[in-house]
């Protein structure tokens, strides 16, 4: 079994997306997909909204998608092909309390891809990339904590360093370094497509190398 994680510097950078035009792509590679989610303090885990932390302990809840019409992220991961996709929520800073339900879940996925940075601390992925858009400036902190895990980086047009400029302009966010991903490959997307033949190559490769 292969495990891809995809991760990026914060919401709404084309993750989802990744995850989708690789299993849509690949499709003969029989995908069990996972979104992670983490909350803030206050929000439960079970259904998203707002609790009582005082009275209730949801630190984590899994939950399998088998909706298809593409309405939610793990939708869209059942739509492009993936043959069972799970949504796993936890509390911020919780995520291990959930790893042996998401590894029974693996252990029964022929590869996987995760849409996350966080499990990249607890499980070791066969391959790891990162989304990173110059226009945004929020970066979260698991993506600067795992830039040095990246094996590639999918980069929203621009240039590859945080202190070159893009179209004559400074990118979006401030004191962010990407020297930790120095060396790895830097594929350009121009969204709405987020998925280009290089990358799907690119995968690919690592993929048959993981089969070897």
């Amino acid at each position: 079994m292969a495990i891809i994680v995809i991760g990026g510097q914060s919401r709404s950078v084309g993750k989802t997306s990744v995850v989708a035009g690789l299993i849509a792509a690949l499709r003969d590679h029989h995908w069990t997909a996972f979104k992670i989610t983490q909350y803030g303090h206050g929000i439960c885990s079970r259904d998203g909204a707002a609790c009582d932390c005082a009275t209730a302990d949801h630190a984590w809840a899994i939950s399998e998608e088998r909706e298809r019409a593409g309405a939610s992220d793990t939708s869209r991961f059942l739509l492009a092909g993936a043959e069972r996709a799970w949504w796993v929520r936890t509390e911020q800073g919780r995520l291990a309390e959930a790893l042996p339900a998401i590894r029974r879940r693996l252990a029964e996925a022929e590869n996987a891809i995760f849409e996350s940075n966080s499990v990249v601390k607890f499980i070791q992925p066969d391959l790891y990339l990162t989304v990173l858009d110059p226009a945004t400036a929020d970066f979260k902190k698991s993506a600067q904590e795992f830039l040095d895990r990246a094996d590639a980086v999918i980069l929203h047009g621009g240039k590859p360093h945080a202190d070159e400029r893009r179209d004559g302009e400074p990118f979006a966010w401030e004191s962010i370094s990407l020297k930790p991903a120095a060396g790895r490959p830097v594929f350009r997307v121009q969204p709405p497509e987020y998925v280009t033949e290089e990358i799907v190559e690119f995968v690919r490769g690592r993929m048959e190398c993981k089969r070897v």
